[in-house]
């Protein structure tokens, strides 16, 4: 048996869910340290590093849920640590305003456990959609389940940011625990019972994780989208942990306001990868390479403006660019999911989970990567006395430029493969 439509749309449920405490630790709590403490760029940078660095274990939490069966601990047990996490993250936030170095700590320990959660979580629930879903409906099945993942991360950054104002320690513990504890509760609802009625108890594997993972390593095609996943993802996550701060410190948003500004920018985000959707699957227009070099190109227009109105200060111009920057990462992002869904399953057979793992370890080392570059670069701008704007601007227009390189390499290595329709037929 197959997933139908409603029990992929349950399993989005779980995206959306993952999203929601992430959005939370990226945007508002990185915000929080650089501007109301006052803390160098680079410190959020890295402890968002180290929870993507820990994610480097995604290839062996996938190797586990294939060799292991039963998925769904995997998915549920990853959210509760992940939960833990967000809310470990905030507490620390709040204690280095009168215990710097209790907070720090606690921070480091907070940042690992989400790391972990994400990467047992995340890995195993994209594991179990390659697997069960047929092969007509994977790159489909990828578009909902990720629109879902943005829309709760836009859901989540639009409310916090509304109910955070005015900003208080407490009211931001008490909002960060109710994300979590609804984001642990929504996910067991959603994939209860699934798991069970459409897999089989996998039969024993004898082959050790790093000889499997060698094996994948081998096939050409998953060796060159894992280097096209790494440089893309860098371009995608540069602006993650400086686009608050630059409203924050350049045009002098409020923290309600950034979040707010995140909200807006991944509604912009949901709107690209619907837009790709439609065009792609119900109208069957481009391929899946031509929609990720469009998106990666209007990413770096995006980003080149963003980087001007700074410099100009043009405050009633960087919403629309932040959100237009969201659209196009949507279209570069969906194709670019909808085709590790199609390869997943090509190779070696009873390897999905191994496969989104290595992809999936790739976007968090890019992601860690890029996210900490970025700030570090601000603060090195900084230090050289551009000033605000111009220290923000240069690092918009090197992310725009890796985005051009993204789009060369995949016209080299992608093959213009077209997004399957949504078949509802036979459900």
């Amino acid at each position: 048996m197959t997933l139908g439509w409603g029990q992929i749309m349950r399993l989005g449920l779980v995206q959306a869910a993952l999203g929601a405490i992430v959005v939370l630790t990226t945007s508002t709590l990185n915000r929080l340290m650089v501007v109301e403490l006052a803390l160098p760029a680079v410190l959020p940078g890295m402890l968002v590093a180290l929870h993507y660095g820990i994610q480097l274990t995604r290839p062996q939490w996938g190797f586990r849920s294939d060799t292991g069966g039963n998925r769904t601990r995997w998915i549920i047990g990853g959210m509760a640590v992940l939960a833990l996490g967000g809310l470990g993250a905030a507490a620390g936030v709040v204690l280095m305003q009168t215990a710097y170095w209790a907070g720090l700590a606690l921070s480091v320990l907070a940042y690992a456990a989400i790391g972990l959660g994400v990467g047992a979580s995340g890995t195993s629930l994209l594991a179990l959609l390659a697997s069960t879903t047929a092969p007509e409906r994977r790159a489909a099945a990828a578009t909902i389940t990720w629109l879902m993942m943005i829309f709760g991360i836009a859901v989540t950054a639009s409310v916090v940011g509304a109910q955070l104002h005015p900003y208080s320690p407490a009211l931001l513990l008490r909002i960060v625990a109710i994300v979590a504890a609804g984001a642990v509760l929504l996910t067991i609802l959603a994939v209860w019972g699934i798991e069970a009625r459409l897999t089989a108890a996998p039969e024993p594997e004898t082959l050790p994780f790093r000889q499997g993972l060698a094996e994948i390593w081998q096939e050409p095609r998953a060796r060159h989208f894992t280097i096209f996943v790494f440089l893309s993802m860098t371009a995608y996550f540069m602006q993650e942990l400086i686009l608050e701060p630059f409203g924050g410190l350049v045009f002098g948003l409020t923290p309600g306001q950034t979040t707010s500004l995140s909200g807006a920018q991944n509604g912009g985000v949901f709107a690209g990868m619907l837009v790709v959707g439609i065009m792609a699957t119900g109208l069957k227009r481009g391929s899946l390479r031509a929609w990720v070099i469009a998106g990666c190109l209007g990413s770096c227009a995006a980003l080149c403006l963003i980087s001007v109105i700074g410099t100009l200060g043009l405050l009633t111009a960087f919403t629309p660019l932040v959100v237009a920057l969201g659209f196009f990462n949507g279209m570069f992002a969906v194709a670019a999911i909808g085709s590790m869904m199609a390869l997943a399953g090509e190779g070696r057979g009873r390897r999905e989970g191994t496969r989104m793992g290595l992809w999936g370890a790739a976007q968090a080392v890019a992601a860690g990567f890029g996210g900490l570059a970025g700030a570090a670069l601000v603060d090195l701008f900084r230090l050289a006395r551009l000033g605000d704007a111009h220290a923000f601007g240069a690092v918009f227009v090197i992310e725009a430029a890796i985005f051009v390189a993204a789009a060369l390499m995949a016209m080299r290595i992608m093959a213009p493969r077209r997004i399957q329709p949504f078949v509802i037929a036979g459900e």
